[in-house]
């Protein structure tokens, strides 16, 4: 999936289906496809794009052409979508169902919790395994995936043609890591570290500052206090 920009939106474009779609849209479908497996697993066939918005708190009108861009079969009248196919469809058209190898660096608090999270297979991520420079974690296993040296990272990466890398590593520690990343061959990066990191054009970076997400729920709850 590449993106590209048109006047002030950036777009995102299915080559298999030769869709354009907004980066807002985007944002927003892993949301919907959370929420539609929650309601197949309660055994509702069909579901409606304003039960969906009324749910999650969005616009119906929104959701509605969010849905009508990835579906494959449009809503049936006062039924609305088969679960089941819009499911699918979402999953297709975020890649779900093309599995991405990916390695974290450092098996600290949150890389260990990532590394034993069962639940990235849903999304087509499969972590093979953790790097970290602490000898004494060397030769474990954690989640079942083992646990290597840093020396052995570049060597790891190349034979195994791993794309993804997650970063789980102290701020300071950050940027060598993802220069130690792209050097490998990885072309994508999850990034956890709370600092900005320099990467070369055609690298793709998503950062997760959790520091950041704090703050703004602290600060909209001050603000809903002061009401």
């Amino acid at each position: 999936m590449e993106t590209e920009k048109v006047g002030k939106r950036k777009y995102s474009i299915n080559k298999d289906r030769s869709l354009v779609i907004l980066k807002s849209t985007l944002s927003r479908l892993p949301i919907y496809y959370c929420y539609l497996q929650e309601v197949f697993e309660q055994g509702i066939e069909y579901i409606s794009s304003a039960t969906i918005a009324e749910s999650l708190t969005l616009n119906p009108v929104q959701v509605r052409k969010d849905l009508a861009s990835v579906s494959t079969a449009p809503g049936r009248p006062k039924k609305g979508f088969r679960t089941e196919q819009l499911l699918t469809d979402m999953k297709s058209y975020l890649g779900y169902d093309n599995f991405d190898e990916a390695v974290l660096v450092g098996v600290g608090g949150l890389g260990h919790t990532l590394l034993q999270y069962p639940g990235f297979s849903s999304y087509g991520l499969d972590i093979v395994a953790g790097f970290d420079s602490n000898e004494m974690l060397h030769g474990k296993r954690v989640g079942g995936k083992p646990v290597l040296s840093m020396n052995k990272f570049t060597s790891f990466v190349k034979r195994l043609h791993i794309s993804v890398g997650i970063i789980a590593v102290p701020s300071p520690q950050a940027q060598a890591v993802a220069d130690l990343m792209v050097e490998s061959g990885i072309r994508a990066i999850w990034n956890f570290a709370p600092t900005h990191i320099n990467l070369p054009h055609g690298v793709l970076i998503k950062n997760e500052n959790l520091a950041a997400s704090l703050a703004v729920l602290s600060y909209e709850l001050s603000r809903k206090d002061q009401k």
